[in-house]
């Protein structure tokens, strides 16, 4: 099932979408029809009656002059839990977290370098963690040792050095940092 859930959940959100989701819950109809039964206009019925359609709540199928919508029961009978797990495991599926953090490397790194530290915390511990890759585990290090080394990355130590200690990559301890990690 490929269901677009805000699209899905924006189709409830709306008080004439929900009539005329009642109205085809009856059976199934067309917009002249439910047009004349909730007193609106054919274009703003056919416009919700797009929405529903494009969010997979209705689906049409043209007789003679006329398209015939009908409720989609299998997505409606569902329990909310099948729909809101099935798309997030379909979008996690989708890029893995290792993809995702080869990308963002890619994007911040060029020839070796972090040409800008981001703004977003997740990119930036998956940046800093590709920094800590060039310390060693249970080695310690001077203020001045740690300055050098992340200065290879990128001219800003001090704030990728307070970073590394914020997001516990390292600890700092009577001027000794030693990698966590």
């Amino acid at each position: 099932m490929n269901v677009d859930i805000a699209n899905f959940f924006k189709c409830f959100a709306d008080q004439s979408r929900i009539d005329i989701i009642n109205i085809l819950s009856s059976g199934e109809s067309y917009t002249e029809l439910i047009s004349d039964i909730l007193s609106l206009t054919m274009a703003t019925v056919s416009f919700h009656l797009k929405k529903l359609e494009a969010a997979g709540i209705v689906s049409s199928r043209r007789e003679q002059y006329y398209l015939i919508y009908t409720l989609n029961n299998d997505l409606l009978d569902k329990k909310l839990s099948d729909i809101v797990i099935t798309t997030k495991s379909e979008r996690a599926n989708s890029i893995t977290e290792s993809e995702y953090a080869k990308k963002v490397i890619s994007t911040f790194f060029q020839h070796g370098k972090l040409n800008k530290i981001p703004a977003q915390l997740k990119k930036r511990e998956i940046v800093l963690r590709e920094i800590l890759k060039a310390f060693e585990l249970e080695r310690e290090y001077t203020e001045r040792e740690v300055n050098i080394i992340i200065a290879d990355f990128n001219d800003d130590f001090c704030a990728l050095r307070r970073a590394m200690i914020e997001f516990k990559l390292m600890e700092r301890e009577n001027m000794i940092y030693k990698r966590l990690e």
